[in-house]
């Protein structure tokens, strides 16, 4: 039989419908026939194999905008409801705290949520908010845990409860669960905003009643690389104990668990128990160090460095060729050569991903790339300026030829105090425009 599951507005737990004929996607609103009456719901999975054969509610239409309308209309008188209820709930003296208020889809049927320690006679209540409301009023009594799925919040580990989010039972939780998992057992830190066990204690439950069963418990009698000892301390998600060696009992060794081998689960005698040969150490295989740096790129600081230039000869305006394959590792950075701002904030990836040697094979026939000097005439620095300021038509980032950021930094370094004008930039652009 087919079905498609829906989800309301009032919990996170899915149910089951006869699409009949209709495409329901994920995500559609649909209205539906509950045995509460017409209700509006969202679809949560579509078309699949019901679990069981048991008849199904149909889908009685996909929601349309009178729909939604009324579900906006509802919730105004959601809010009303809710104070409305606290003021008789005052007005009446009961000891009951109300949690929210739900109207169902036609608005014929108004449901309270609240909790109270006890029993609570609230047919005097239901009376009286009925003639004020004038609809059919339902109060139920939940627990605290209900309470904090309706209400919501953010627990302890920065995210969403799980009661809100996408738990569709509560699981039962006992306080074994954090003495297996070896917490602390304040309740501080291992209860949840409703008062109770967390409910995230149940998810890796089953992990560490696997690793129980494998490791050792305390006080037992091992035999180790170092040789026999007793167990003192037990690491259940890193699968290691510490052991008191015979030889030096003051001294705990840390030993993963294939490293050891059980002699004695638990406290107990020793006689009677032959010691085998000493197992062999555990030796963990090195972790691979990932360098965050592109390849050659401290060679290409160095080739850089050890250039014949001196201080003195980037005022001489002096050329040199310099090889393509280091040209194009080195000069990015450096000065050599086309340089773009985005490459300065890491966008070309053959940057960073090529090696120098793979780049060599590949531009083998390549022309050398030439590294200009900063001091240039007056017209060669114009025309450096109008390069400068031209957006590049294939990638829309601003490109300067022949100037890295060096030469970008000594020639603007005069002029710091008219750049930071608005007015000066203004006008200067404006200018130059009109020479072009």
């Amino acid at each position: 039989m087919d079905a498609i599951s829906v989800r309301f507005r009032s919990g996170s737990k899915n149910y089951d419908f006869d699409p009949r004929n209709l495409r329901v996607a994920i995500g559609d609103e649909v209205i539906v026939q509950t045995a509460q009456g017409v209700e509006f719901g969202i679809c949560t999975k579509g078309r699949h194999e019901a679990g069981h054969s048991m008849p199904l509610s149909p889908v009685l239409r996909r929601a349309d905008e009178n729909d939604r309308r009324m579900i906006r209309r509802n919730k105004a008188r959601e809010r009303d409801a809710f104070e409305i209820g606290e003021r008789k709930i005052a007005e009446h003296g009961l000891d009951m705290k109300l949690v929210s208020a739900y109207a169902s889809f036609d608005g014929n049927k108004m449901t309270f949520y609240f909790t109270s320690e006890g029993r609570v006679d609230f047919r005097a209540l239901v009376r009286d908010m009925a003639a004020v409301l004038h609809c059919r009023i339902e109060l139920r009594q939940i627990g605290v845990r209900d309470e904090a799925r309706m209400t919501g919040g953010i627990g302890i580990c920065g995210r969403p409860f799980c009661c809100a989010q996408f738990l569709t039972n509560f699981m039962p939780v006992s306080i074994k669960m954090a003495k297996t998992q070896n917490l602390s057992l304040n309740p501080s830190k291992i209860s949840g905003a409703c008062g109770r066990l967390m409910c995230c204690l149940k998810y890796e439950q089953h992990a560490y009643e696997d690793a129980a069963r494998r490791l050792p418990k305390l006080e037992s009698f091992v035999q180790t690389p170092d040789g026999p000892g007793t167990v003192k301390s037990v690491d259940l998600l890193r699968e290691t104990v510490k052991v008191s060696l015979d030889a030096d009992p003051e001294h705990l060794k840390t030993y993963h668990q294939i490293e050891i081998i059980l002699l004695r689960n638990g406290k107990g005698s020793r006689e009677g128990i032959i010691l085998p040969e000493r197992p062999a150490k555990y030796i963990a295989k090195p972790k691979r160090e990932e360098s965050l740096s592109f390849p050659g790129a401290f060679e290409a600081y160095e080739d850089w460095e050890d250039s014949p230039d001196d201080s003195d000869s980037f005022n001489g305006g002096q050329t040199e060729a310099y090889d393509s394959g280091a040209d194009y590792e080195a000069g990015r950075g450096y000065g050599y050569g086309n340089y773009t701002e985005s490459d300065a904030r890491g966008n070309d990836d053959d940057f960073y991903t090529q090696s120098r040697d793979e780049y060599e094979r590949k531009n083998a026939n390549a022309a050398p790339r030439v590294k200009t000097r900063y001091n240039k005439t007056k017209e060669n620095q114009k025309s450096d300026r109008r390069a400068y300021d031209r957006d590049d038509a294939n990638d829309g980032s601003r490109t300067r030829q022949s100037a890295g950021p060096k030469r970008k930094r000594d020639y603007y370094d005069g002029q710091k105090r008219r750049n930071n004008k608005p007015w000066f930039r203004t006008n200067r652009r404006k200018q130059r425009d009109n020479n072009r």
